[in-house]
């Protein structure tokens, strides 16, 4: 399949006339520029890379718009979390993440990142089908044929020596050991076909405790990525502290884990000493502005982590909002907050911790639109009420979502003017689909689930 491309953006450079073949692996074979269009290319305006959305839990977007009224935090917010989650078997969980996930694609994210831990019934028994809510959320990525890096988290404490809560229980594998030998089953149990790999998470320090986190590392295949979050909140390190006379990326780093194939998620409260140790062991940090600001986190030091060494992705987190541009100026303009100065991250940095950052953190290698590469990408309207007169290396800076036109993974274009088209076998099922429909069906049926509940 050959796509002949108006212009690309790429690294902030504009280059007109471009054709982009891919093979039938749905890799890049061929990229010429300053070529005509032939009649079997597929024509398409202004391009950049597809945006990989680095870190995400789907059914967390059940709570849009509902969790605002009361005010509060983090911590209170995590309480409507606990419910959405205790609603979900398998066949439900697929139904809300297809949904999400569509959500996603036709937004520019061609591959997401979603770090998963609601592994087993809601009283911790697992469930008959092995692996069933995991091959859920495989097959729901497969529905609308968004690439996906199942992060399978290890999640065995309520905090820093204390047992899961009750409704924690779903979440946890009873030991390090007890999550590899799933880990393990669950890799060889996840079909070969190139659109979903398998990754893992360590939640938190407050999750898993230091041993075990070196256990997770050595039990894990070297070029598997791995991600965790770390200093969300400044309670997490307050309590690291006081357990272990170590920040959390102190624990990381004494228990082997921190290092290149290490995401840490948000890195929003580190110390000089942190910032320096991140950016020596060339970890990368996903950024995930819109949930930062919407949960009341704070401002991350992303841009000193990135003059320490790290690589900076962005993810979309809680999915209150999904938009890669929105998370690209949130990046920004929380170190303009910071700062008092404009130009933190220049636009073609922005993209790129939208793009080929994301798609690194989640281990899926370059992405440039070069040969060898992902042949996953998006064509942005640059003539909308938002885009109309902007030059195209500032598009990071005007677009949104709603700018985003055609939507091509692995070779294939899989939306188009935010319907979902179909490429492939596994989006059959939702070829023609806008995702709305597939979002109010989805959040129908859990509000169906709440309701029985309160009527018993």
């Amino acid at each position: 399949m050959s796509y002949w491309c108006a212009a690309t953006v790429v690294d902030g450079i504009v280059t007109r006339a471009v054709r982009i073949t891919a093979g039938t692996d749905g890799r890049i074979v061929d990229v010429t520029a300053g070529v005509p269009r032939r009649d079997d290319d597929i024509a398409l305006g202004v391009v950049m890379p597809g945006a990989g959305n680095a870190h995400s839990h789907a059914f967390h977007r059940l709570l849009r718009g509902r969790t605002h009224g009361a005010g509060g935090d983090f911590w209170l917010w995590r309480e409507a979390m606990y419910a959405a989650a205790a609603r979900l078997d398998p066949a439900l969980y697929r139904e809300v993440a297809r949904a999400v996930f569509a959500e996603m694609l036709v937004c520019g994210y061609t591959a997401v990142g979603e770090f998963h831990y609601l592994h087993h019934r809601h009283d911790g028994a697992a469930y008959a089908e092995p692996h069933a809510m995991e091959l859920a959320l495989a097959h729901a990525a497969r529905d609308v044929g968004i690439r996906l890096v199942l992060l399978d988290t290890v999640y065995l404490a309520g905090g820093i020596g204390a047992p899961l809560e009750p409704r924690q229980r779903a979440f946890g594998d009873g030991s390090a050991e007890g999550w590899l030998r799933r880990w393990h089953a669950l890799d060889a149990a996840l079909p070969v076909d190139g659109l979903v790999t398998l990754g893992a998470a360590i939640h938190s320090v407050r999750a898993v405790s230091r041993g075990d986190i070196r256990t997770v590392v050595d039990g894990l295949p070297p070029h598997v990525p791995l991600h965790v979050h770390v200093s969300e909140q400044p309670r997490e390190n307050a309590e690291s502290l006081a357990a272990y006379g170590l920040s959390p990326v102190g624990v990381l780093a004494e228990a082997g884990a921190l290092g290149p194939r290490l995401a840490l998620v948000h890195a929003t409260h580190l110390s000089d000493a942190d910032v320096a140790a991140v950016g020596a062991a060339g970890a990368q940090v996903v950024i995930c502005p819109t949930t930062e600001a919407d949960l009341g986190d704070g401002i991350g030091p992303a841009r000193r982590l990135a003059d320490a060494g790290a690589r900076i992705a962005l993810g979309s987190d809680q999915n209150a909002v999904v938009d890669p541009f929105l998370e690209m100026r949130g990046l920004e303009a929380g170190e303009r907050l910071a700062s008092g100065r404009r130009g933190c991250f220049d636009p073609a940095a922005l993209a790129g911790a939208a793009g080929a950052g994301g798609y690194a953190a989640l281990g899926l290698g370059p992405h440039a639109l070069a040969v060898g590469d992902h042949c996953d990408l998006i064509e942005v309207d640059t003539g909308s009420v938002r885009t109309a007169g902007s030059a195209l290396a500032q598009l990071p800076l005007s677009a949104t979502a709603a700018d985003v036109r055609r939507v091509v993974v692995a070779g294939r274009v899989v939306a188009d003017g935010g319907i979902l088209v179909g490429a492939g076998d596994g989006a059959a099922g939702t070829a023609g689909t806008e995702p709305a429909t597939l979002l109010r069906s989805a959040i129908a049926a859990v509000d169906g689930v709440a309701a029985r509940e309160e009527s018993r």
